[in-house]
């Protein structure tokens, strides 16, 4: 998959995030000190969650690996691509009911504890646990690092799609209700597009035919792997 891809899918989708992870990012305390120590809190705070994609990189990525050398990769690129465009036609409501809210209550209460302190170690944990949170975006985010030839590359994609979701996401952290509404709303919209580029390159890569970068060849045999660039 290109990098490029999860860039924008972050970057998109970081309206999503400022409404769901919002009210989390608001409610980061302001520490101990003045304006530096605030903008290195909140910094921490955003390097934790890209931290935490990352690693779900290195997880998915090394089952793209697992996959390739088993001679998988194109059919998973095709189920995964799949399921993403289908799922753009899929009810928001029904999405929300798979959301495995109770699987992580001990991730809110281990939230809440952080929350009430001030220091920065712990607004970098909360960081570290706000990447764990249910979220569709990740999961499409995932999918593509799932693709990946080697753990490398599944890293290097959910670090591209943190960093799309950094821009929204540190401004929401430091300037709160101020930011714009409007750019909010128009990066909703890129939502359903991004998605759809997404879904539809992996249908593309699953189908190799053999056009370099956007849908390269990729052998069914075992030990033969592809590429995420």
């Amino acid at each position: 998959m290109q990098i490029w891809t999860a860039f924008l899918l972050g970057f998109a989708g970081s309206a999503h995030c400022a409404g769901m992870c919002g009210p989390l990012a608001l409610a980061l305390p302001a520490g101990r000190g003045g304006r530096t120590t605030f903008v290195a809190g909140r910094s921490l705070y955003n390097t934790g969650r890209i931290i935490t994609y990352a690693l779900m990189g290195a997880l998915f990525g090394s089952l793209g690996q697992g996959f390739a050398i088993a001679g998988l990769q194109r059919w998973v690129s095709l189920v995964l691509g799949a399921l993403i465009l289908i799922g753009l036609f899929v009810s928001p409501r029904f999405t929300r009911t798979l959301t495995l809210t109770r699987v992580v209550s001990w991730l809110k209460s281990a939230l809440g504890k952080l929350l009430q302190r001030r220091t920065l170690s712990s607004l970098f944990g909360i960081g570290l646990l706000n990447g764990l949170l249910p979220c569709g975006l990740v999961y499409v985010a995932c999918a593509g690092a799932a693709t990946a030839d080697n753990v490398l590359h599944g890293v290097e994609y959910m670090v591209a799609f943190g960093l799309g979701t950094l821009p929204m996401m540190l401004a929401l952290s430091l300037v709160g209700q101020k930011l714009q509404f409007a750019l909010r709303f128009k990066l909703q919209r890129l939502i359903p597009v991004s998605l759809a580029i997404v879904g539809t390159l992996l249908l593309l890569r699953g189908l190799a035919l053999d056009i370099p970068y956007l849908s390269p060849k990729l052998s069914t045999s075992p030990d033969a792997t592809g590429s995420c660039h």
